[in-house]
């Protein structure tokens, strides 16, 4: 394993990546054949199977995927959704699409076998300028990379309990920073402005045990994410408690 691959920003670019060239390698439609002469010579047929041209095809996009991202700049390969909301200078920097100073930048650390690759794969059309093709590239990378995470969207709606992993329930959602102990979490430097939103869905057993197990301040101070609560251990027997108690499908 190569150390980009440790990187989880890595699984983002080489998905946003293979957009792009699996788009410009998909196989076309064959064309239906005119009969021919019963004498005329047959093109050979490639023995390739679909299988063997999909792996190869994974191979070359995991090449230039790591080609690519490990000559990125390490504030690049880090990008993330609480990295643009600590640092203003580097949300403006990275604001989509990206400028085109920002893009120039980045583009002058891909490597030239990655270039020729596309070039000798004709993954880009003759007319297509290989300055700006991989644009897109980076415009759906950094969106992926600094999209707020499910915590921070309300809108993202969980199918099952964060705690209990009972699905087919009511959900309500639980604030990991109560909202009575938002000034006071910033102010003490428990959290930043932009965490307060966080939240875990949660059906109705697991939150109110929740709010009797624990305080409004200490949840705020101490346990305001869903790893930091199961790391007690009395959160986790009763998850294991109550996930055991399950309705009769109707």
């Amino acid at each position: 394993m190569s150390g980009v691959e440790g990187n989880e920003n890595y699984s983002i670019f080489r998905d946003c990546l293979s957009e792009l060239i699996i788009s410009k390698l998909a196989p076309s439609k064959e064309r239906r054949r005119v009969k021919g002469r019963k004498n005329e010579i047959k093109p050979v047929k490639s023995q390739e199977t679909p299988e063997t041209a999909a792996e190869d095809l994974a191979e070359f996009i995991e090449f230039l995927a790591q080609e690519v991202f490990s000559g990125l700049d390490d504030q690049l390969q880090s990008l993330s959704y609480e990295s643009v909301q600590n640092d203003n200078d580097l949300a403006t920097k990275y604001q989509t699409p990206l400028d085109s100073e920002t893009y120039d930048a980045v583009y002058s650390n891909i490597p030239p076998s990655v270039l020729d690759s596309f070039s000798s794969y004709a993954v880009l059309p003759p007319t297509v300028d290989p300055s700006r093709a991989l644009e897109p590239v980076f415009n759906a990378y950094v969106d992926a990379a600094t999209a707020a995470p499910p915590e921070h969207d309300h809108t993202v709606r969980a199918v099952e309990c964060e705690l209990c992993d009972r699905t087919q329930l009511p959900l309500t959602y639980h604030h990991l920073i109560p909202r009575q102990m938002h000034a006071k979490a910033v102010k003490r430097g428990w959290a930043k402005e932009w965490e307060l939103q966080k939240v875990a869905w949660l059906c109705r057993a697991c939150h109110s045990f929740i709010h009797r197990f624990v305080s409004n301040e200490e949840l705020a101070r101490e346990l305001n994410t869903m790893e930091r609560l199961l790391e007690k251990e009395e959160v986790r027997n009763w998850a294991r408690w109550v996930g055991r108690i399950r309705w009769k499908k109707t």
